[in-house]
C-alpha cells in the first residue's frame, strides 16, 4: 500500500516568512486535501525557504531565485506525486481558448 506524501516547508523565521509559508501550506492543503499525509512548517534561519515532499526538493528559494507562485508549486507537487491528476484551471492557465 502506497503511503501519502508528506510536504515540509522550511522557512526563515528571522526574515518573517511564516505567513508566506503558512499561506503556501493552506494552498497545498486546499488543493490536495486528504491526499497528503501532512504539511509541516519548520522554522529556520539564514534566508531558507525550501519546500520538499518526502525529502525531494520541489522549491529552493536560493536555487530558484525567489518564491514560488502557488500554481507552479501545485503543478510540481502534482507532477511528482499525482501525475494522473488534473489541476483544472491551473493546468489551463495561459492556454488559448
Amino acid at each position: 500500500m502506497k503511503t501519502s506524501p508528506a510536504v515540509t516547508i522550511h522557512y526563515c523565521s528571522q526574515c518573517n516568512w511564516l505567513l508566506r509559508a503558512a499561506w503556501m501550506a493552506q494552498e497545498l492543503l486546499h488543493t490536495f486535501s486528504t491526499d497528503l499525509a501532512s504539511v509541516t512548517l519548520v522554522p529556520g534561519s539564514g534566508g531558507i525557504y525550501t519546500i520538499t515532499v518526502d525529502d525531494v526538493v520541489l522549491w529552493d528559494r536560493k536555487a530558484e531565485g525567489g518564491f514560488p507562485d502557488a500554481a507552479v508549486l501545485k503543478q510540481r507537487l502534482r507532477d511528482h506525486c499525482f501525475p494522473e491528476r488534473s489541476l483544472g484551471h491551473v493546468d489551463n492557465k495561459g492556454a488559448k481558448t
